[in-house]
């Protein structure tokens, strides 16, 4: 209950401060957006531009671990997972508020839950993230440190940023119970390093063994 408490106050608290005690909101910030969005990127500081970016691999990176434990939970983590390529940890936090603890994992795999099961995927995220950093780090830190001083979109996209990293850790351990793989440096490596820890464990973790994924024979009758 503690844990759905904190979570829920950690939700409250993200979303007064978005909307109240963040920058406001800049003019330009939807053109700012669509343009991002269909990469007409000119002008723009790369580091705007990489942060953007990475803010649809974090969606992918949660979907590897929640499409899994959603499987044995009484709500759909779908939504909760497409909800937050737009809104980020906005809809990934009633999730973790809803969810109940679980290290098993009943029933087949299908080729949604293959793919995101899949070390390759974790490799190719992880590709996408070093491109997408190296070039962001090109980037002007001056005129990003204005930009989020000024703009609520920029400040609040960093702040989502950094709360992803720190939710991570919360699905981790039921995740690695479900593959049996007890490695503490692992779980700490994964745990501290934002968005590159997450990514090596998608690119190590075992896939769920065949014991794991086996239905049961009173399932299947």
């Amino acid at each position: 209950m503690l844990r759905k408490i904190t979570f829920g106050v950690l939700w409250l608290g993200f979303i007064t401060y978005a909307f109240i005690f963040a920058p406001p909101d800049q003019p330009n910030t939807f053109e700012l957006i669509q343009n991002l969005s269909l990469g007409e990127w000119q002008g723009i500081n790369p580091l705007v531009i990489a942060l953007f970016n990475v803010m649809g691999i974090w969606p992918l990176i949660y979907s590897a671990v929640l499409f899994i434990d959603g499987r044995s939970q009484k709500i759909l983590a779908w939504p909760f997972a497409t909800a937050a390529f737009a809104v980020g940890a906005f809809a990934l936090l009633p999730y973790l508020i809803l969810r109940n603890p679980n290290q098993e994992f009943v029933g087949q795999k299908n080729l949604l839950l293959k793919f995101l099961d899949s070390r390759i995927t974790g490799v190719v995220l992880t590709i996408a993230a070093a491109i997408l950093v190296a070039y962001g780090l090109q980037g002007d830190w001056g005129d990003f440190v204005q930009q989020w001083q000024t703009s609520r979109f920029i400040h609040v996209m960093s702040l989502d940023f950094c709360l992803l990293s720190l939710l991570f850790p919360s699905l981790l351990g039921d995740d690695m119970a479900r593959r049996g793989w007890e490695n503490q440096p692992i779980f700490w490596l994964t745990s501290l390093i934002p968005l590159f820890g997450p990514l090596i464990y998608l690119c190590l973790r075992p896939p769920l063994s065949a014991a794991k994924v086996e239905m049961t024979p009173s399932k299947l009758d």
